[in-house]
């Protein structure tokens, strides 16, 4: 039988690697850029083993989500501007890209499927946590690009938005902006049902730059 931890809310999870766990703190800014993450309390907020934290930490640290300084331990990465911009150019890059192969692919369920997405978010907005928030919000892309038929592609990006670490945090910083956001998501939906790919790619653009 699997090892089982009590995640944030004191429900049971199934957790031989924490890993996962850990990230999502980070993501959801639970754990802030910058906090030094001391092994013993995180056992202790797992209930897990050292070599099981040890693991999770050093794989977090190869995707540079955690920095391990010699000596001294392992602390939440903490991204400069100009890394979060260029994280963010790139994601314009490829994420704009396939705009055209979305709209071309995309099918009635398909849209059915991507509002459904979009609506979960804006109820997240009004009665979720900051994770479930998050992970709403990736839900909702994760399903958008996946209509670009590469699967590749979407795993790339998943990766490189992993880079900047608790971006709902620090892009999200009022209620309007976490509102608006909810408005974009359903205005790339309203374009794909139009056939709008042009639209599309710029509602992408401003969503992910925030502009």
């Amino acid at each position: 039988m699997a090892d089982v931890v009590m995640d944030s809310k004191h429900e049971p999870v199934d957790a031989r690697d924490v890993t996962d766990l850990v990230l999502q703190e980070i993501l959801a800014g639970v754990l802030l850029p910058g906090t030094w993450l001391k092994q013993i309390d995180l056992e202790r907020r797992y209930k897990c083993t050292r070599p099981e934290v040890r693991r999770a930490l050093d794989r977090l640290a190869q995707k540079r989500l955690v920095e391990h300084v010699p000596n001294r331990g392992y602390h939440v990465y903490e991204p400069d501007g100009r890394r979060a911009r260029e994280v963010s150019e790139i994601r314009v890059i490829l994420e704009t890209a396939v705009a055209d192969t979305i709209v071309e692919n995309a099918s009635a369920a398909d849209i059915a499927a991507l509002k459904t997405l979009a609506a979960h978010f804006d109820l997240m907005v009004l009665n979720g946590t900051m994770l479930e928030l998050y992970e709403a919000n990736l839900a909702f892309h994760r399903q958008l690009l996946v209509l670009g038929g590469n699967q590749e592609l979407v795993d790339l990006i998943t990766e490189i938005r992993q880079r900047t670490s608790s971006a709902p945090v620090s892009q999200w910083r009022t209620r309007a902006r976490v509102e608006r956001s909810g408005r974009e998501h359903h205005l790339m939906v309203e374009a794909i049902e139009k056939k709008e790919a042009e639209t599309l790619k710029e509602l992408v653009r401003q969503h992910i730059l925030q502009s």
